[in-house]
Formats: C-alpha cells, structure tokens, sequence
C-alpha cells in the first residue's frame, strides 16, 4: 500500500514538473529567438559554429564563467523546479536531460548549464546525506563538520574537477570527429555531465545505503557485501551509462560507445569481490572514520 501511495505522489509530482516546465519552455524560447546571435557574410561562423566576430566578446568561456558564477549568489534567478526535474529524470530517462542540452545550444549558443540551481541542490543533497552518514556511524558534531568538509571539496569538486578535466582532455583529443575539428567539448559541460552522473551515485551510496549498513551491510555477512556491493554496482554502473549518455549526445564526437568499457571490468570486480568476501562498504565507512580522526 506504501508503495503503491510513493509511485502515485511520484507520479503526480512529475507531471506538475513537466507541465511547469514546458510553460518555461515557451517562454524562454520565444525571449532566446530574440537573442541568437546573427550571422553575416562579413562575420563568418566560427570554432563551434555559432559565434560571430560581433558577439565573441560576450561568448567567450571566461564571459559564461563569470556570468554562472556571479548567479550562483542570487538564488532569485535560479530556476530550481527546473534543476528538481533534471534531477528527477536522471534516474528514470537521462536522455531527456540532455535534450535540453541540445535546447540550450541552440537557443543560448552553449552546451554548459548557465544556471547554478542543479549544483546548488546537489551542495544541500551532499550536505544533508553526509551529515546522515555522520549519525548512522556515531560520528560526534565535530567529526560530522570535518567529514562534510573532505566529501564536500575533496570527494566532489576536487575529484569533479580532476575527472571532468581528463574527460575534456580525452573527448577533445581522441574523440572528435575528423571533418569536425573546428568543434570542441566545452569544460563547463565536462563538468556538468559529472554532476549529473555523480548525482545518482550520490543518492544510492550516500542516502539509500544508510537504511541498510548498521543492521545489514556491515553484519560481516554474505547477505551484507551482497547488498552492500550490488549498491556500489548500481551507483558505479548509473554514473559510467550517465557519463556515455553526456558525451554520446555530442554529435560532432565518434566512437562514444568505448566509454561503456569500464562496464566489464566493473563486473568483474562485483563478482571477485562476492568472491573474496570483499566488502566496499565497510572499506568505505572505515575510510571515512580515518579521515576524521
């Protein structure tokens, strides 16, 4: 009966979602038409295809990087119904998420979000799960704040920031297609195609384990390394299909397909580990306890 009463409350909160999404829709885009950047024959299109000599001022990385930073202090401007459906559909279609990718290039001329509310909300879901992960391993006040401060700025922007560089480095270098070299992967949207993949990691490792480590992930038990890893398999397996699916959607990049291949090596270690005995979970609570000492 629970079930059943979550599914319908899901549902309904999607629709209110979608349909308050769609007027936002038909409003933006007929403000963005107004907005595109034109095209001449004095001012050819470059690099991306869509910015002309006139309009590179205000098109340049450095110009979308203050413009999302200087948002992200004004949560008045931050559409974060928006944010709460992307986050929605993360989990049940992600291909949707990036159409609006392609909506936002075409339409603001830039595949990166320029609206921080995704990764404001994702701050309050870290936050508020890490402080849970504190309470359920009888972390004391302090502990919980040292253990928020290493998964908030070590575990999430400095590991963001390492991989979404190298996932740049290599879709630019290797994953580009020949006749489409005047086209290139932009860093701001590296780095949110890590946030939407790491926001499904997050909630699995981070919220839905909490419920079963004391009673059941941490017995020392073949019940709990096989809860516990299937968990990791789900997590680590959504943030891996998430990541494809951001790249995939690109369609000046080839071969997008190899970066399914840690999939196999995932396997294998899932089955190992059920194996050995190994218990990720354990390692992981453990590591955090280290980290606060």
């Amino acid at each position: 009966m629970i079930s059943h009463l979550l599914y319908l409350v899901g549902n309904i909160v999607s629709v209110w979602l979608q349909q308050r999404l769609f007027l936002k829709v038909l409003i933006v885009s007929t403000d963005d038409r107004k907005m595109l950047p034109s095209t001449s024959v004095n001012s050819p299109v470059q690099g991306n295809g869509v910015l002309s000599s006139r309009d590179a001022a205000r098109h340049t990385a450095g110009a979308k990087r203050y413009k999302y930073l200087r948002r992200l202090f004004r949560f008045r401007q931050m559409d974060f119904e928006f944010a709460a459906w992307q986050m929605l559909y993360l989990f049940t279609s992600p291909q949707r998420v990036y159409r609006n990718f392609h909506y936002r290039k075409q339409t603001k001329d830039q595949w990166a979000r320029d609206d921080p509310a995704f990764l404001v909300l994702l701050s309050i879901w870290l936050c508020v799960s890490t402080i849970g992960f504190g309470f359920v391993l009888d972390m004391g006040f302090f502990e919980t704040i040292k253990l928020l401060l290493w998964v908030v700025f070590i575990d999430c922007v400095g590991v963001g920031l390492l991989i979404s560089t190298l996932m740049w480095f290599i879709s630019n270098k290797y994953l580009v297609k020949r006749q489409s070299r005047d086209y290139d992967v932009e860093w701001g949207y590296a780095f949110d195609v890590h946030l939407n993949a790491f926001y499904p990691l997050l909630v699995i490792l981070h919220f839905i384990q909490l419920f079963f480590i004391n009673h059941v992930i941490l017995t020392d038990t073949f019940i709990g390394y096989l809860v516990g890893n299937t968990l990791w398999l789900v997590a680590v397996g959504y943030y891996i299909y998430v990541t494809f699916l951001g790249y995939s959607a690109l369609p000046f990049l080839k071969n997008t397909v190899t970066l399914l291949y840690p999939f196999a090596p995932l396997i294998l270690l899932y089955g190992l580990s059920l194996a050995l005995g190994w218990n990720f979970t354990h390692a992981l609570c453990s590591f955090y306890k280290y980290r606060v000492k």
